[in-house]
């Protein structure tokens, strides 16, 4: 298999998402780029698709280049009440579909661990918006809560297939889909309604709260919504509440998801570019006690499709000769560099090579030999 390395672009998203995780107390988390396979084939259906890269060790233990970076976190987390704040900056390494090219993607995200309370939780939601603010200038975190959801289906007594068909329904937004399968399966009518009107609703948390409000006839909605409210009043209280909205469509594997989940939007780009949430049933399975909140910024996908089209290389190309005297040379790039230009200084023009300016270095000073807008 060939590797491709995807992403070269993204070290200033890389270096300003460390430096929010930090000033919050994060300390950085550092893995090994291999895992036992038996990590990743217990849990397929947390990861984001199903490649995994395998290969065999000394021993014969079979390894895998690491598809995803929160189950190995997991996996070394300690058991108790203390709290764990990690972020990381990973490459994860998936199979390309129709290739046999290895795509290695530089993956930034953060998790905590432990004993999860309000102010946790409400601090994990208000970095995932801050990172999408620090990637791009137009930007949506749409939130919903796996608990509310969970509880509707249990109160139409949706369980194995019908259950599944449903929430494929709810992630679709899929009315008719909805009330078919609720026929076929004998769901009351009310129930019915109240898993299209979660599914299809959408919108700011103040127009949407009172929507969900009307439909929960249970305590478990009804927690669930508090919780949500709560949130809101914390991300009020940070000033960016008006970048959250309300969408139950919003869907993950309820056997590791449990309560709220993110999935973060910024222009331009069609799919979520950040993704996560509330994940306690992921600590149960691989044994571990507490609770787990966090996210992932998949950062090819900022490559991908947001990349701006740069018009120059550099502001200055500075063009010097082998007699040009290298001290003279060194302050003539520091000045023009003390202005906010980009400077390159070499020999030649390179093939290909754009600029705003083009000077020489000559005895008599810097002389200008092109301008371009």
């Amino acid at each position: 298999m060939d590797i491709m390395k995807e992403n070269p672009g993204s070290e200033g998203a890389v270096f300003a998402l460390r430096d929010l995780y930090s000033r919050y107390g994060y300390a950085r988390f550092k893995m090994s780029k291999f895992e036992e396979y038996d990590l990743y084939a217990r849990n397929k259906s947390f990861l984001r698709g199903d490649s995994i890269i395998t290969f065999t060790a000394d021993g014969g233990r079979l390894m895998a280049l690491r598809p995803d970076v929160t189950l190995s976190i997991v996996k070394n987390a300690r058991d108790g009440s203390e709290t764990k704040k990690v972020y990381y900056t990973e490459n994860v390494y998936r199979e390309s579909k129709g290739s046999h090219e290895i795509s290695e993607i530089m993956q930034v995200g953060l998790e905590c661990i432990g004993e999860i309370d309000l102010y946790q939780t409400g601090e994990v939601i208000l970095l995932a918006v801050q990172s999408l603010a620090t990637i791009g200038e137009n930007y949506i975190l749409d939130i919903s809560h796996m608990g509310f959801l969970s509880a509707l289906l249990d109160e139409a007594g949706a369980e194995g297939d019908v259950r599944d068909a449903l929430i494929g329904c709810i992630r679709d937004k899929n009315a008719h889909g909805i009330a078919a399968v609720c026929k076929d399966a004998g769901i009351a009518d009310d129930a019915c309604a109240r898993l299209t009107t979660a599914a299809t609703l959408y919108g700011p948390f103040a127009e949407a709260i009172g929507k969900l409000r009307a439909i929960s006839v249970g305590k478990a909605e009804n927690d669930a919504l508090d919780e949500l409210e709560a949130v809101h009043a914390v991300l009020e209280a940070a000033g960016c509440a008006e970048h959250v909205n309300l969408d139950f469509s919003t869907v993950n594997d309820m056997s590791y998801y449990n309560g709220i989940i993110l999935s973060g939007f910024i222009e331009g780009i069609p799919d979520a570019v950040l993704a996560g949430g509330r994940y306690d049933n992921l600590l149960a399975k691989m044994g571990k006690e507490g609770g787990a909140i966090g996210f992932a910024v998949y950062l090819d996908l900022l490559e991908r499709y947001n990349t701006p089209e740069r018009g120059f290389d550099a502001d200055i190309l500075l063009l010097y000769d082998e007699d040009t005297d290298a001290v003279a040379l060194t302050r003539a790039v520091k000045m023009l560099g003390e202005s906010g230009k980009t400077v390159r200084a070499q020999r030649r023009v390179p093939e290909g090579f754009r600029c705003r300016q083009l000077l020489a270095m000559k005895d008599r000073g810097l002389e200008i030999l092109e301008t371009h807008d």
